[in-house]
């Protein structure tokens, strides 16, 4: 969803003038008219993060007695991620449930949460994530004027091709594949063999079907709603990275908000993230199941351990960045 890098001037004003609302009044919850926060994201309707932002609206409505109302904008209608970032840090935009890349731009150390095979699903990523070892980050985003809310679903991605089934690293020697432009994602593909390319999501079916490139990795949601399964017969369920949805808030509105509605827009967005996770899983499971009925489709395992055994030097290489004490931190935690 971050293909555009840059904030337009149109998108700086749909932000504003959708806006955080603001008061003078130092209590928000005391304030005679209802104080109106944006919550933007790129995702299209029907999506589980669109579905828990509406949520986190709702919830935000009802325990605040209506002092607090969420005006929720998605399909990027206040910009793409990257600009996103950008009006959450001006106080532009208020809430954005924003992606791992772009908001590893600002958060470096966001990028190790895709290391590969650390996480087995998204119910147990979310525990790690959202624990001890997020609370580590929160300095880093206070310092970039932001506020973590908590860490969503981006999904477990797997490898498809059109040449064959992947059951082991040596099956992917002399494919090329296309990844986005993250450096984790990249090092894993080297790493297991595979030449890597990168070209934007929204040219990738075109990419695959002229054979620009062999194969792709995404979640399960992606290869379907893009419909890539057309074009790449073989879907092998790697599950080599998980990726999160940072869901994050301009400091500068949190600061408006008293304790009280502090604390209602982080249980909010605790409970709406729960949903989130629950209609990814229920999404995926579904997914697997479409794909095997689909007799034009190729589903199949992979043996995870080698791939595991394959990747293991991308680890020693991303604990030689500045954040390296970080990355051994997120492996200890999930016994990596």
């Amino acid at each position: 969803m971050t293909d555009n890098w840059k904030l337009s001037r149109r998108s700086l004003l749909q932000g504003t003038a959708m806006g955080i609302g603001l008061v003078a009044a130092p209590s928000i919850l005391g304030a005679q008219s209802p104080t109106k926060i944006s919550f933007g994201h790129g995702a299209a309707p029907g999506n589980p993060r669109t579905i828990a932002a509406e949520k986190f609206a709702e919830i935000v409505k009802a325990k605040s007695g209506g002092a607090i109302e969420v005006t929720v904008a998605g399909s990027a209608q206040l910009g793409d991620d990257v600009a996103m970032l950008t009006s959450l840090r001006t106080g532009v935009l208020g809430i954005s449930a924003n992606s791992q890349g772009p908001a590893s731009a600002v958060v470096p150390e966001l990028a190790a949460f895709g290391l590969p095979f650390l996480f087995a699903d998204a119910s147990s990523a979310i525990k790690i994530v959202g624990g001890k070892l997020g609370d580590q980050l929160k300095p880093k985003f206070d310092a970039v004027g932001l506020v973590p809310l908590g860490f969503w679903d981006n999904g477990i991605r797997h490898i498809t091709n059109s040449k064959r089934a992947i059951n082991s690293p040596e099956d992917l020697k002399g494919l090329k594949i296309r990844t986005p432009a993250d450096p984790a994602t990249i090092d894993i593909f080297q790493a297991l063999g595979a030449g890597t390319a990168q070209i934007a999501f929204s040219e990738l079916y075109i990419a695959l079907q002229q054979g620009v490139v062999d194969g792709q990795e995404n979640p399960l949601t992606n290869i379907a709603s893009a419909k890539l399964f057309e074009v790449n017969k073989y879907i092998s369920m790697s599950a080599h990275k998980w990726e999160s949805t940072p869901v994050l808030m301009s400091k500068a509105v949190w600061s408006r908000l008293d304790k009280k509605g502090q604390d209602i827009v982080m249980a909010a967005a605790a409970e709406a993230g729960s949903l989130q996770v629950k209609l990814s899983e229920d999404a995926n499971a579904k997914l697997v199941n479409d794909f095997k009925a689909n007799a034009n489709v190729a589903v199949n395992s992979v043996d995870r351990d080698a791939f595991r055994k394959a990747t293991a030097s991308v680890f020693d290489k991303w604990q030689e960045k500045p954040f390296g004490a970080f990355v051994k931190d997120l492996r200890a935690s999930v016994g990596a």
